[in-house]
């Protein structure tokens, strides 16, 4: 792969070289174990001016978040075979590294963990010193030490680190003989003929240990066992064999092994590990899947509608000048759409934010608000209590013509809204233009293996937030599985829900989308410790036999 041919961009500001052309420079970036969240405020920095990011491909995966949209890729990889992924060749990365930066272009080159611990790593730095090419070290949490820490097996005390691959029998009756905790880098398929040499070694056959795979990922995994009992427990739940490569796995042995019980923080999260459909475009559902992923879950986010024009833009255009013009006292948003519809039609006309200076603006929840303040607009009203149309009308005042010298609201919204807020108002004294701001119309059918894994079971929870969700996800993907969790934020979304077959597991106390997060983490917990009380394993909705009936918990 040619990375000139990838890279696009220079970054603004970059120091000469001698020939007149911007002057390259190379970030050797620690991505960590697998954590994006992990990644240090340097690498983010780094990662913003990058101009081509190089690297294996689940390393790109952790990092590409925090990169330019139009950031150049290139991917060393020489086939399989590797630790978890392909690995990267270090002949045709320091190629690539060096072609880019005698380009002129800003490098990042990512290498999982620490790239001080990686020997390919410290020889393209080496390359790039012989040739002049000016570069930067930027550390990363080393697998070795981050994922003991997700597996809650703390590490003190006399801590000693192994490589498996590389360890020499001498090195194995060294760390065999000794008492202290050893952190074996190895790989699942391994991990028993590592237990064995510590045994020859001299460590006692007794010994616990625990064995992590994909660290600090919602793909983690652990075993704990004993030196002499690896072999056996990772055949009993069937970790062994496997279809794939040799899969990367990081053993700690000794006694601190035995805290795992109290201190494991990650893997107990309450959605580990859960894939969870949100029928909602990453934009809307962007705070709502963060705070699924602090859960442990994996948000997959499928929209389920798609937001036109109005048909006749005439009634939106006259009732934009009339903000101009001063014709409204208020102006109430009842979502981002609507929020993004005037956006639009301002910088259509060249207008911004002071327009709305002398009007009052309301908006019907956070998330809307928020819309408001990136607009650069404070809204001077946001309910107190219910998000929604009738939580909004329970703070909206009523019109007095000694205080308010305009008794107009102007109500931008989706032709298919309910009269609810229009009614309230009125009935509190205001005249309301209600104006079509946008359409809403079914979404195109997501891929076809998003729609197999929602009609075959590969979702383990959907999240219905209203019932026009609930309609056009069976429209557009078809009925989620018997096994999967549904959680609707409403009696109306769950009725919705009930007369297309589905069964309702979780309902929201409040209607609003955090709190639904919050009902399913709940239901998460319940179902985890129900399988804890009972001596049954903890598992996924999805991981249940196909038509196994579902219990309500």
């Amino acid at each position: 792969m040619n990375p000139a041919a990838v890279a696009t961009t220079t970054t603004a500001g970059a120091p000469a070289g001698p020939a007149g052309t911007a002057a390259g420079h190379v970030t050797f970036l620690g991505a960590g174990p697998g954590d994006p969240g992990l990644l240090t405020l340097r690498a983010v920095e780094a990662l913003a001016l990058a101009d081509v990011l190089v690297g294996d491909a689940t390393v790109l995966d952790v990092v590409r978040t925090h990169a330019r949209t139009d950031v150049g890729t290139a991917e060393p990889v020489t086939g399989g075979g590797a630790l978890d992924s392909g690995t990267a060749d270090p002949a045709a990365a320091a190629q690539l590294v060096m072609a880019s930066a005698r380009a002129g272009k800003r490098v990042v080159r990512a290498v999982s963990g620490d790239p001080g611990l990686d020997t390919s790593a410290a020889a393209e730095m080496l390359v790039c010193a012989r040739a002049g090419i000016p570069f930067e070290v930027v550390p990363g949490v080393a697998a070795a030490v981050g994922v003991p820490a997700y597996a809650g097996v703390p590490l003190s005390g006399d801590v000693r680190f192994v490589d498996a691959a590389t360890a020499s029998d001498r090195c194995w009756s060294e760390v065999g003989e000794s008492a202290a905790t050893l952190v074996v880098s190895t790989t699942l398929q391994t991990v028993a003929a590592a237990a064995a040499e510590l045994v020859a070694g001299g460590r006692k056959p007794d010994t616990r240990l625990t064995v992590t795979v994909a660290g600090t990922t919602t793909r983690q995994r652990t075993w704990t066992a004993t030196l002499a009992t690896i072999a056996a427990e990772l055949k009993a739940t069937k970790a062994l064999p496997t279809p794939e490569g040799p899969i990367a796995a990081i053993a700690v042995v000794g006694e601190g092994t035995a805290q795992r019980e109290h201190l494991s923080w990650f893997e107990t999260k309450p959605l580990f590990g859960w894939r969870v459909l949100v029928p909602r475009t990453k934009e809307q559902a962007a705070s709502l899947s963060d705070q699924l992923r602090s859960y442990g879950a994996v948000p997959h986010e499928v929209p389920t509608i798609a937001v036109e024009p109005p048909r006749t833009p005439q009634q939106m255009e006259r009732a934009v000048k009339g903000l101009v013009t001063g014709r409204y006292e208020w102006i109430a948003f009842t979502s981002m759409n609507a929020v993004k519809a005037v956006r639009e039609k301002f910088e259509e006309y060249g207008l911004d934010a002071r327009a709305f200076a002398g009007i009052k603006v309301a908006a019907v929840g956070e998330q809307t608000a928020q819309a408001l303040v990136e607009f650069g607009v404070k809204p001077d009203l946001v309910p107190s209590g219910e998000q929604s149309a009738a939580g909004l009308l329970e703070d909206w005042p009523p019109y007095d013509p000694v205080f308010d010298p305009i008794d107009r609201v102007f109500l931008p919204r989706a032709d298919i809204a309910t009269e609810t807020l229009v009614a309230g108002l009125v009935e509190l004294g205001w005249e309301v233009d209600d104006v079509t701001a946008y359409r809403t119309v079914r979404a195109s059918p997501p891929p076809a293996d998003t729609r197999e894994a929602i009609k075959g079971g590969g979702f383990d929870a959907v999240l219905f937030t209203s019932s026009s969700t609930v309609r056009n996800l069976v429209g557009i993907a078809g009925k989620p599985h018997n096994v999967t969790v549904i959680a609707c934020i409403g009696p109306a979304t769950a009725k919705t829900a009930e007369e297309h077959g589905l069964r309702v597991d979780v309902m929201a106390p409040e209607p609003s989308v955090h709190a639904l997060a919050q009902a399913l983490a709940d239901f998460g917990t319940a179902r985890r410790t129900a399988a804890e009380e009972a001596g049954d394993p903890v598992t996924r909705p999805s991981e249940r036999r196909p038509g196994a009936r579902r219990r309500r918990v």
